[in-house]
């Protein structure tokens, strides 16, 4: 045991000195650098706790050119459509928010009625447990503005379609 000792404690040494010849990195938002003064006149912050890879990322030589044939179009819309069948589709849509936007007021009016402003009826143990009584009335609360969300939302969604014709 005693023989392996020395070689045991070089090894470490070795290891920690390796360590604490790496540069300081900086990193500034989405970049790094370990160019202490472009950082300082920065205002970049000291990354600590480990060693830090950045792989410059590069471009595909053929990408650039295909895409500058290619006519491109604003993120998130679809192929086009033909007028008539975009027709049908928008009427398909608001036919399903209406059926929702409807369940939803239903809903609220139940929970409306239920609620007896702030002053539900009580029930079972609620009578003794005034505590678990306050917590379901919060949660009733919670529920409504929840809803009224919800409502709001539908709403919205519904004036952004095209009138119906």
């Amino acid at each position: 045991m005693k023989t392996y000792l020395p070689v045991v404690l070089l090894l470490g040494l070795t290891c920690s000195l390796g360590a604490q010849a790496q540069e300081r990195i900086w990193r500034c938002g989405n970049e790094y650098t370990n160019n202490a003064a472009d950082a300082q006149r920065r205002g970049c912050k000291v990354v600590e706790g480990g060693n830090v890879t950045v792989v410059q990322g590069t471009r595909p030589a053929g990408a650039a050119a295909a895409s500058a044939a290619t006519p491109t179009r604003p993120a998130g819309t679809g192929p086009r459509v033909d007028s008539p069948e975009q027709r049908v589709r928008d009427s398909d849509a608001r036919r399903v928010l209406e059926g929702e936007l409807r369940r939803l007021e239903t809903r609220q009016s139940e929970l409306l009625k239920d609620y007896n402003n702030g002053e539900p009826e009580k029930q079972g143990s609620e009578a003794r447990n005034y505590q678990k009584y306050l917590d379901r009335v919060a949660e009733m609360k919670a529920e409504i503005a929840r809803n009224e969300a919800d409502l709001a939302s539908l709403r919205r969604e519904l004036e952004r379609l095209p009138a119906q014709r």
